[in-house]
């Protein structure tokens, strides 16, 4: 199906440029959320008389972004989640999860515009991207930790899988010493 694009969508095309999309994408995404018409004779008429209503509301929607954006970008949340001693979360983080901590702290996105590839499932701070319009992406940092004292330490740039593994080593080198000793005791006694 062949549709005209109302404002400028990721790995399509810009806004005003005729496209051919699947069906499919067109009925389910495109034409539903208003960013596309289909393209007949008719509405290649209409969107040119709606053309500078569209890029003025595309202009105002940019700024509106761009002004979050800079108090946004940069912003960490803490998630604090049960994990293992490996730091593997026995759940997840995902969009809903990051949509409502930022709600928290004060900021209005929705989940569909955090861009997580797969869910986050170890602790550590983690880059998140945001896309809050078509042409405004920011980072935000996802602190993932067992408690909010841990999650301290990670913003500091403490990395605690490599200290709870050095701490492991230790105590199985005493563990070996001990069996070493019990080994040289029962060597001893007979």
């Amino acid at each position: 199906m062949e549709v005209i694009l109302l404002e400028r969508v990721a790995k399509l095309g810009q806004m005003g440029e005729v496209v051919r999309v699947r069906d499919g994408f067109a009925r389910n995404f495109l034409l539903p959320n208003g960013k596309a018409l289909r393209a007949t004779k008719e509405n290649k008429a209409r969107y040119e008389t709606m053309k500078a209503q569209l890029e003025t509301r595309n202009l105002e929607l940019k700024s509106e972004a761009t002004k979050v954006g800079q108090k946004l970008d940069g912003t960490e949340v803490v998630l604090v989640r049960q994990a293992g001693e490996t730091g593997q979360l026995y759940g997840s983080v995902s969009t809903r999860d990051l949509a409502e901590a930022l709600t928290a702290a004060g900021f209005t996105v929705a989940r569909n515009q955090i861009e997580l590839n797969h869910p986050i499932k170890t602790i550590g701070v983690h880059a998140v991207p945001v896309i809050l319009h078509a042409d405004v992406e920011v980072t935000i940092k996802a602190n993932v930790a067992r408690s909010a004292a841990e999650a301290e330490r990670q913003s500091r740039g403490e990395d605690l899988t490599s200290i709870r593994d050095e701490d492991e080593d230790e105590a199985e080198v005493a563990e070996e010493i001990v069996e070493e000793a019990a080994a040289e005791g029962e060597a001893t006694d007979a």
